[in-house]
């Protein structure tokens, strides 16, 4: 590794997970929110889960050609032309009122989302394959974004007000846009994509670890963000927890899959991504099952909550070690977007079933049955595609 490699990497790796962080918490602001939205408007369980769910949607499909631009552009441009496209929907969200609106609205929020698809071809590029586990891991605890947004912006609108609230992330989004363009940039050894965008995504799907790792990442990453982002609604209707307390909680569970996303990149390296995943998959249906009982509050609940946030979290920092492995760098960002984008829409469905499986029933057992399922799936999918042998020829690489 040269020495100015070696010199920028630890900088723009920090300013990287620091803006991903400050983009999550926008893409992540109605979420701890929605019992107020709920109460304020009148809606409907399923409603409400409509409202938490639809800035999800932008922030995965919009993770494509995001990810085509940042091969194209760079991380540097990508991520300062997303802190600041992201202040007019953080602005307007905080403005209105009427429900209709704030689904627009908050549409359009979900661009702050995309902001994954920027950081993970450029923190790759600044590290060899080595250690692209680790480095992929630490920036993707930048999703702690959302442990900020449930812990702060609750107790933020009850100090200063709603309008208020969005103001000061809106300008939060600005300075870290400046900051990106000031201060970090683009890998020595990082070359633009000049070609076509659209046959650049025809080769990225036709790339057989991109399906692959879709699937993975959707179970995975959709996990976490399903659960960021629906359990304050959740722990008020079963639990009875304030809004406050609620995201209270929801932060201690992003915090904990935060922590472990780092960890799970670590381990990725150290003995191949494939194990990591295994026990992913394997605590998550376990911890889904658990839940699906309704245990008593805190003690019970809780820990099963955090271990949860673990598994997830290992599954996330796993999943993008193992890209980094059977990729090639010049289509990293292309096949993260991919990638990511089924993640985030992962993470766009579940609200939407909890929402309608809680209406219909006044329970949430069935959804907790449907996502040990899938864990279920994802474990056994791994199982028999990588532990005989890779999408390369490499199975016992990635063990």
């Amino acid at each position: 590794m040269s020495d100015e490699l070696r010199k920028g990497q630890t900088a723009n790796l920090v300013l990287a997970t620091t803006a991903f962080a400050i983009t999550f918490w926008a893409w992540n602001l109605i979420g701890p929110l929605a019992g107020s939205y709920s109460r304020q408007l009148g809606l409907s369980p399923t409603q409400t889960s409509m409202l938490v769910a639809i800035p999800v949607l932008v922030g995965s499909l919009g993770r494509i050609p995001v990810g085509v631009l940042a091969d194209r552009f760079g991380g540097r441009l990508m991520f300062a032309v997303i802190c600041f496209t992201t202040i007019v929907p953080v602005l307007f969200v905080g403005w209105v009122e009427p429900y209709g609106w704030l689904l627009l609205w908050g549409f359009l929020l979900g661009v702050g989302g995309t902001s994954f698809a920027v950081g993970i071809p450029f923190v790759n590029a600044w590290y060899d394959p080595a250690r692209r586990g680790f480095a992929t891991g630490v920036f993707g605890a930048g999703m702690g974004g959302t442990a900020l947004s449930a812990f702060l912006t609750p107790r933020l609108v009850e100090s200063v007000g709603r309008t208020q609230t969005h103001v000061l992330i809106a300008a939060l989004l600005a300075v870290m846009g400046i900051v990106m363009l000031l201060f970090s940039r683009d890998s020595p050894a990082w070359r633009p994509s000049t070609g076509p965008a659209l046959p650049r995504m025809g080769e990225a799907t036709r790339i057989r670890a991109t399906w692959q790792c879709a699937f993975l990442y959707a179970v995975a990453f959709g996990g976490f963000v399903a659960f960021s982002t629906y359990l304050p609604t959740l722990l008020q209707n079963v639990y009875g927890f304030t809004q406050t307390g609620a995201g209270l909680r929801t932060a201690g569970f992003s915090l904990a899959a935060v922590a472990a996303r780092p960890l799970g990149g670590v381990l990725s390296d150290r003995t191949g991504p494939i194990r990591v995943l295994l026990v992913s998959f394997a605590g998550t249906a376990i911890m889904a099952m658990a839940l699906a009982f309704t245990p008593p509050p805190e003690i019970p609940a809780g820990i099963c909550s955090v271990l949860m946030a673990v598994f997830l979290g290992l599954g996330t920092g796993g999943v993008f070690a193992l890209v980094a492995r059977l990729v090639e760098p010049s289509r990293v960002g292309t096949v993260t977007g991919l990638v990511g984008a089924a993640g985030g829409l992962g993470g766009y469905f579940p609200p939407l079933v909890m929402g309608v499986v809680y209406a219909t029933t006044g329970a949430y057992v069935i959804g907790y049955v449907l996502l040990a399922a899938t864990a279920l799936a994802a474990l056994l999918y791994t199982r028999g595609a990588f532990t005989s042998a890779s999408p390369t020829g490499g199975g016992a690489a990635l063990r």
